[in-house]
């Protein structure tokens, strides 16, 4: 990293920081884009030159966690299936404490933001909403379903949904203050047992990458059919 990315780096997490800060302090409302920039010392447009809004200057890693599932189904191992890949990310995650996964104390005040500002609770879903979106398009794209083909949407609501709900119960766990260790049991035992329930449906989809222009009929879309064949 040059001197000038080092510097732009530096420059983002000050703002970051600074703006986290104010938003659990006074609440994401009542803190203005130009009072952030003054308590890190800079001027107005520096701010909107790193974060085109206030969410985005609250979201800083939004980009990562929308593309995070997608990703992670496409650089899966060989033979592991969608489901197996986003369960072993999940886990993974709770067990090293992946920092947007909020799993830690101070992750609380950050969370009670969320919660007490409409906007932000917007953001929130609309960022869950296009990680969903994201996912369907590699698992339609490995499928080599037909275009309008409902099915990856519909898988991947099913995965998404699952990996926002384990999130969710480590949110829940942080604001009320419960310890990291029992909060990480707790979902890991969920998400153990969620995962083996989406996986005795959903493994065997997509079976294998399908042909060109080669999309799923009612019949081959069924995880059953797709396994008595």
């Amino acid at each position: 990293m040059g001197l000038r990315e080092e510097k732009k780096r530096q420059t983002r997490t000050l703002l970051t920081d600074t703006a986290t800060a104010l938003f659990a302090e006074h609440g994401f409302e009542r803190v203005t884009v130009a009072e952030v920039a003054r308590a890190a010392g800079v001027a107005v447009n520096t701010v909107f030159n790193y974060f085109p809004t206030k969410e985005d200057l609250f979201f800083d890693r939004q980009e990562e966690v929308v593309a995070r599932l997608a990703l992670v189904v496409r650089e899966r191992p060989p033979g592991a299936s969608p489901v197996d890949a986003v369960r072993a990310e999940l886990l993974a995650g709770l067990d090293e404490a992946e920092p947007t996964y909020g799993l830690d104390p101070r992750a609380a005040a950050f969370w009670r933001t969320v919660e007490d500002s409409p906007a932000l609770r917007a953001r929130l879903l609309e960022l869950g909403e296009r990680a969903e979106e994201a996912l369907a398009g590699a698992l339609a794209e490995e499928a080599g379903t037909a275009p309008g083909d409902p099915v990856p949407r519909l898988v991947a609501g099913a995965l998404a949904g699952a990996h926002r709900a384990a999130l969710a119960e480590v949110r829940r766990g942080m604001v009320a203050g419960e310890p990291v260790d029992a909060v990480r049991a707790r979902v890991v035992t969920a998400v153990t047992a969620a995962f083996g329930l989406l996986a005795a449906g959903l493994d065997g989809w997509p079976r294998q990458p399908a042909g060109p222009g080669r999309g799923l009929n009612p019949a081959a879309g069924t995880p059953g059919a797709a396994r008595s064949e």
